[in-house]
């Protein structure tokens, strides 16, 4: 079921092919403004294809495998087959001091994207798919990797990413929980 959430956050350019922006929220969420002023924002100002909000609390993968496993989020085995994957195909660890960091953060806060529906942020939202597919549906752990493979495999036409503060999300949004209801059915 967690994988198949999945589709919609990714592949919104395939199930609204007319599109030529969407913005993902998740299910416990509600959006405080105008999506029109979002899109403007958080693509247009900046000249970019797609925005997401780097995580919270973590920047680093190695810290986000970390604490998925000590929250039981996912497998451990296939967690660690992931990430030994990403490491052997070139991922290194996230270094904050780097000024030549490809981005602000290899986390994101995924609950939040924004994105224009151009060829570039398309092939990225499905690789990224693929990722999720073949390994673990934790899409925090695939993002660096894809969008550093991405970049490494297309050096002329980059894909223009956004990443930005999560303060900056948090001020767009309102998180509802979801309700548990304890009272028995009728």
């Amino acid at each position: 079921m967690r994988k198949t959430g999945k589709v919609p956050k990714f592949l919104s350019h395939r199930l609204f092919p007319s599109s030529r922006y969407s913005i993902w929220i998740d299910s416990k969420m509600r959006l405080t403004t105008d999506p029109i002023l979002i899109i403007d924002f958080f693509l247009w100002r900046t000249k970019s294809e797609f925005a997401i909000s780097n995580h919270y609390d973590r920047h680093c993968v190695w810290d986000e495998v970390l604490q998925n496993k000590r929250l039981n989020k996912y497998n451990h085995s296939a967690i660690d087959e992931q990430f030994m994957f990403y490491r052997s195909d070139g991922l290194k660890k996230f270094n904050p001091s780097d000024p030549n960091s490809p981005l602000p953060s290899y986390v994101p806060e995924g609950s939040f994207i924004v994105r224009a529906h151009t060829p570039m942020s398309n092939l990225f939202t499905c690789l990224w798919f693929n990722e999720v597919d073949r390994f673990t549906s934790r899409d925090q752990l695939s993002f660096a990797y894809t969008y550093l493979k991405l970049q490494r495999m297309n050096p002329d036409r980059p894909l223009r990413l956004n990443m930005f503060k999560d303060c900056e999300r948090r001020a767009l949004t309102k998180l509802f929980h979801h309700r548990v209801d304890s009272s028995p059915p009728a």
